[in-house]
This record gives structure tokens, sequence and C-alpha cells, in this order.
């Protein structure tokens, strides 16, 4: 039995790709893993559906400041806690550990998530830019251990930070266990009233913003015959960008092929499983969660052919420059032009999507504490 303590910001505070890979993976482990003491500090808790289960499960301790500031705490002063509850391992779930937590004999991994900012620095304000580079460099450099979520991830650890690959370990991310549920037709038919959807439309699931580029897809509608021009449903928050997009449909006279809904969490796999195409053409991802979502559910992918996005769908996905609307388009007019071809992606897509089931990943997450702590015991 292990003691081991997590950085749990983003698990009680962020509700999109970081949170969710926090708890989805300290979920498993919960499951898998009964026995071990899992602690998790945060500098603050947002109560809701989603962080219910970690504040009342016995198998978790969460702990936040008792006072002063919440950031200060989780970069420095968190290590005190870390001693008095005797960790055995630390892991840092999104890019940081504890400034210098190596002087005080506890062994640590970090996950990396991805390097968009050095990709495409545009995209971030500069400070950002400066901050997130001290802190990513700084924890590749003293972890024990990275996990990288991608292969594509990986490589870029090493090529901008120099870090030996013999440091890194890929380890996939799941998605909740409620994507992997099929719903039944009389669920998905209330939540589609719920929220006003139509039987058939295109979607995409992510935040509004020129990395994700869900412009994209609008201008691939463009090109389409009016048979084809299926309605949008768009999941995500970005006001300037959703501006952006909206601006875009009035001027094409798709307006009216514009959803925009803020559906409740548990209502996304009905969403899913009722869309004829899951469209991510994004820029950059250091893996792609939506992707995953969507073969678990049956639905055909498109999404792009660079950084980890590959990786995510598949080889039986349709994957397009980003920057091209019209081979989004093209894969578009194929899925639903030919059944068979569509067929045959969703269950060669589902099958590819079994490799990232919680059970394998988290066994893989375990075997790699194991080996830190073991190192750790010779040393």
């Amino acid at each position: 039995m292990f003691r081991i303590g997590y950085d749990a910001k983003r698990l009680f505070n962020n509700f999109t790709g970081l949170g969710n890979y926090s708890r989805t993976l300290l979920k498993n482990l919960a499951t898998f893993y009964p026995d071990n003491e899992y602690f998790l500090y945060s500098p603050r808790v947002a109560k809701g559906p989603e962080t219910t289960f970690f504040l009342n499960s016995p198998l978790f301790s969460v702990h936040t400041p008792r006072r002063g500031s919440g950031a200060w705490w989780r970069t420095f002063s968190v290590k005190r806690e870390l001693k008095r509850h005797k960790i055995q391992l630390f892991h840092g779930l999104s890019h940081e550990i504890p400034a210098g937590i190596r002087r005080i004999g506890i062994p640590t991994v970090v996950t990396m998530h991805d390097l968009a900012f050095r990709h495409y620095p545009h995209f971030y304000p500069l400070i950002d830019r400066h901050v997130y580079d001290i802190k990513f460099r700084d924890a590749c450099r003293n972890a024990d251990r990275i996990v990288a979520i991608s292969e594509s991830t990986k490589r870029d650890i090493m090529e901008f930070y120099r870090i030996p690959e013999e440091k890194i370990a890929v380890i996939y991310q799941s998605c909740h266990e409620r994507f992997q549920q099929e719903k039944s037709q009389k669920t998905i038919d209330y939540v589609l009233k719920k929220y006003q959807l139509p039987s058939d439309y295109f979607l995409f699931v992510g935040s509004l913003s020129e990395r994700k580029n869900p412009l994209a897809i609008l201008q691939a509608m463009a090109q389409l015959p009016a048979a084809l021009q299926l309605p949008l449903v768009i999941i995500g928050e970005g006001k300037a960008y959703k501006a952006k997009v909206w601006e875009y449909a009035q001027r094409h006279q798709l307006e009216r092929k514009v959803l925009f809904i803020k559906p409740e969490y548990e209502d996304m796999p009905a969403i899913y499983q009722q869309a004829d195409i899951f469209i991510y053409p994004s820029f950059y991802e250091g893996f792609g969660i939506p992707i995953l979502e969507a073969l678990f559910s049956e639905t055909p992918v498109i999404t792009s052919n660079i950084s980890s996005l590959p990786e995510a769908a598949g080889p039986h996905s349709i994957l397009v420059q980003p920057e091209r609307p019209e081979e989004i388009a093209a894969g578009i007019e194929q899925i639903l032009g030919d059944e068979a071809f569509r067929r045959n992606m969703i269950t060669r897509g589902f099958q590819y999507a079994q490799r990232f089931q919680g059970d394998v990943l988290t066994d893989q997450m375990m075997e790699l504490y194991e080996d830190v702590l073991s190192i750790d015991a010779v040393a």
C-alpha cells in the first residue's frame, strides 16, 4: 500500500481537458487499486457533480491551505503538508510539481499534456508563455519520471527541453466510463428534446478558439450541397471566437445550421451517440479526449493529421489538413454518401478505442509508480 499525493487543482476547478484527465485517472486508480491512500492537494475546491465522488470517498483525503495565498501554498508551502502526511510519491497531474520538492526526498512524477504554446505562440499572451516555459521546464528537469500523454508530446519534451527519452513514459489517457455505455433510444430522444436538437447533425466539442479551429467546419459546410449541410452542434466556450463563427455563419446563410448548446455533462454521451459525424479540425492537441469519446460512442471521426490527433483517432478515422476546409468537406461527403464505408469507420474505430480502456492505462500508471518507488528505495 502506498501513500500517494496529487496536485488536484485541475481536478477540483477545471471541467474540461486537464480536469477530466485528473478525475478519470484518480477514479480509475481508486477502482483498480483501492488499497492505496490517495491525498489530493488543491488551493481551492469547487463542489459539484464532477467532484462529489472525491469529496465523499474514504479513499481520498482532500487538503487545502488553511490561510494565505493558494497559489503560494500550491507551489511552495504544500511541501510541509507532504512531509507531515508521509507521502511516498507525488504526482503533478498538469505540468507542475512543487518547487524544491527534490530537497525533501519525495520522489515525483509529472504529467505533461502538451507544449502547444511553443508551437503556436501567437495563441498565447507573452506573459503566459514565459510562465509556462519556466514551470514546464523546471518540472521536466526535476521530476523523477515524466508521463507524456502521447508520442507527439514526448517528442516535444525531448526537442524543446532536451530531456532524455528514457525519462519519459507515454501513457495515454482514457475518457469517462459514461461514454463507454450505450444509451437507449428513449434516453437519446429525451436529450434531443431537452436541447431542441435535430435527429441528424455534425458535432464539435471543445473550446472556441483559433487553435481548436471550429470555423473550418463551417467553411467546409459552405462547400457542400444543401442536402449534406447538416446542422452543426457546437459545445464549448469562447466569447470572441464564438462571435467570429457566428459572423461567418450569417455571412454565408448558415445561421440556421449552427446550434450552440451548454449541456449537462451527464447528457454528453447521448449527444455524441446520436451525431452523424464528430469533426475536430484542431491545429494542435496533446491528445484529444473528445475524439476518444466519439470513438467509444460509435460515431465516425474527421480530425487533423498533425500533432497527436492521428494517435487518438486511429487509422480508420478521416485525417485532414486543418487549414484545408475542402478536405473536411470531402470527408463529410464520403461518410454521408457511402453507408458501408461509414459502418466500417464506426466498427473499426470502436475496436481501436479499446486500447484506451481505463484498466489497461491504470495498470501502466501503477507500474510506473512502482518503478519510481523501487528506484528511490535502492538509492
